[in-house]
């Protein structure tokens, strides 16, 4: 008697094209300390990733494994394969200064450059020999700082100090540092957590606008600011990726139990 068959629905698996960066088995030390273990990610193109956890946990660690930020710290140890576009940013062949205009960072603290806010703007442009004269220098500082949101604010004084800006200015003056280099990738690490309720507002909706042209990832304590900038999260805990998915599904039905204590505050 013919056995009757029964369809298994298979997951679908995602095509690697769509993944902007990738990691694979990270694992990361400094001096005899592991502060990552074996955590494997996927970075989606356009989209924005939110990195949560509790402190200490290596969200700040990993992000910054994505454009060598961790090759400064003498003591800082990194193995695992790390992709952009299928290239390993860890190869001989990789320049760091160049990859870093591929994937630029924003840093938790607002550090303009004491300089105006035109030159801090174009600082990376002259260094990366962006643009050819003047006028094309002009045009990609006000290109960026419009595309941060700042311009109509400073269109009247580019030539002040950007310390001279508000906090929340400041943060986007660094975000229009960033892009004028046109990356790729944003890395943003806590970029709100020393800005007020009415400029973190302000900095989501840019995000959210930003992820048409770039591919974001963003260290976040701030759950409630997870859910709302990203598509993706991914929970750390003691160095180990616990799980990571579409951020709907990871705040409402996580698959492991710490994520579900983490979100709901049994620990953290």
């Amino acid at each position: 008697m013919a056995m009757a068959q029964v369809a298994v629905e298979m997951p679908e698996v995602e095509p690697e094209e769509t993944f902007k960066m990738l990691g694979r088995g990270v694992n990361v030390h400094y001096g005899d300390k592991q502060a990552l273990f074996d955590v494997s990610l996927a970075i989606r193109a356009n989209q924005v990733t939110s990195l949560i956890g509790p402190s200490g946990c290596g969200k700040s660690t990993f992000i910054r494994c994505l454009n060598r930020m961790n090759d400064v710290i003498e003591i800082c140890r990194v193995a695992g394969d790390i992709t952009l576009d299928g290239r390993d940013i860890y190869s001989p062949k990789i320049d760091a200064v160049e990859l870093r205009a591929r994937v630029g960072m924003v840093f938790q603290k607002a550090n303009p450059f004491p300089k105006s806010i035109f030159d801090n703007v174009a600082y990376g442009p002259r260094i990366h020999g962006l643009a050819s004269n003047k006028t094309d220098l002009e045009a990609i500082v006000v290109q960026s700082l419009s595309q941060a949101g700042l311009f109509e604010e400073v269109k009247d004084r580019l030539h002040a100090p950007g310390t001279s800006l508000s906090g929340g200015q400041q943060q986007r003056l660094c975000i229009a540092r960033a892009i004028a280099v046109t990356p790729e990738v944003i890395l943003m690490d806590e970029p709100c957590s020393a800005l007020d309720p009415i400029a973190t507002a302000r900095i989501e909706e840019l995000i959210d606008e930003l992820r048409k042209d770039y591919t974001i990832v963003i260290v976040t304590h701030s759950m409630q600011q997870a859910a709302r900038v990203s598509q993706y999260t991914a929970f750390f805990h003691l160095g180990v990726l616990v799980e990571e998915g579409e951020t709907e599904f990871m705040f409402t039905t996580p698959r492991d139990q710490r994520t579900q204590d983490y979100i709901t505050g049994r620990f953290g």
